[in-house]
């Protein structure tokens, strides 16, 4: 086989056997197309059955001079995740990547937003148009249900569970989990339902989808990030924030009124509570608060 059939096998295994996003495999993905042409340029003619350490080790540095420490370390987990595939269905005894270290990045933590500052950009928005109650619902739904844009886009109106109190999320990997939901963030949510979405002409394929755009087709990534962006100018405020702001203050603002770091790891949907710590960026007054509220020897 050549490289290409590898890398679709590669991917088939990805997708079927460890359901990774799409988002996650075109990485894989384009991070084996680098190394294939890197080969390429340098008249390399080798089998990923047979390629050395040496050779990736060369990749590597050529790949260090043209992206950040954080890009490639993504690389490098790719590759170890290729290699140890091919070790895994026997076409290799070894994985060229043992040896092979990522860089030390530090974990980057987005902006949070005050329960002030997020009241401020939803009383930005403008109610007098139907995506003015649309946005309000979007919004409410981000920051009340902690979610990632991705699933905001894709919910589904059969995902609905008021009567229960949450809703049903599907995450990365396509692994569901159930959020709280809060009356309020209900209110809104049925006010567009009701109100506004139910007088729009629904594109064909879109009947469930519950966030739509003027053609009656499911929103855009982009068009949430441009949404909150220019909600932001408008309030003025000074912060390079994201849909993920929403999701990140959140989980900031549950961890500080005391909500333990499990709960939020099963709301957020992380398959690992060490990714949830990476929101435990609370400031030391608020620690020692903790501490005297809590520890044994408080008096």
């Amino acid at each position: 086989m050549n490289w290409n059939s590898y890398i679709k096998n590669f991917q088939s295994y990805l997708k079927i056997e460890r359901g990774l996003s799409k988002n996650t495999l075109a990485n894989y993905t384009f991070d084996l197309e680098r190394l294939c042409s890197f080969l390429a340029q340098n008249d390399i003619n080798v089998s990923p059955e047979e390629i050395s350490d040496e050779t990736i080790q060369e990749f590597i540095y050529s790949v260090s001079k043209e992206v950040n420490a954080r890009s490639q370390a993504r690389i490098i987990s790719g590759l170890k995740s290729f290699f140890s595939y091919l070790v895994f269905e026997d076409f290799r005894t070894d994985n060229p990547m043992e040896l092979i270290e990522a860089p030390r990045i530090g974990r980057k933590l987005p902006d949070t937003l005050s329960v002030e500052d997020i009241d401020n950009l939803i009383a930005a928005i403008d109610l007098s148009t139907p995506e003015g109650e649309r946005n309000r619902a979007i919004l409410e739904t981000l920051y009340g249900c902690g979610l990632r844009v991705s699933e905001v886009i894709n919910l589904k109106i059969s995902d609905l569970f008021f009567e229960e109190g949450f809703i049903k999320i599907t995450g990365k990997g396509n692994k569901q989990r159930f959020v709280p939901v809060a009356t309020a963030t209900q209110k809104y949510i049925e006010l567009y339902k009701n109100e506004i979405r139910s007088h729009l002409t629904i594109a064909k394929g879109f009947e469930d989808t519950l966030f739509l755009n003027r053609r009656g087709k499911q929103l855009t990534r982009a068009m949430i990030f441009t949404i909150i962006k220019t909600l932001a100018v408008k309030i003025n405020l000074k912060k390079n924030i994201s849909p993920h702001t929403l999701r990140h203050s959140f989980a900031t603002h549950l961890l500080e009124n005391g909500a333990d770091l499990r709960s939020i790891q099963l709301m957020l949907g992380h398959e690992s509570i060490t990714t949830t710590e990476i929101y435990v960026h609370l400031d030391r007054k608020h620690l020692t608060q903790i501490m005297h509220t809590f520890h044994p020897r408080k008096k």
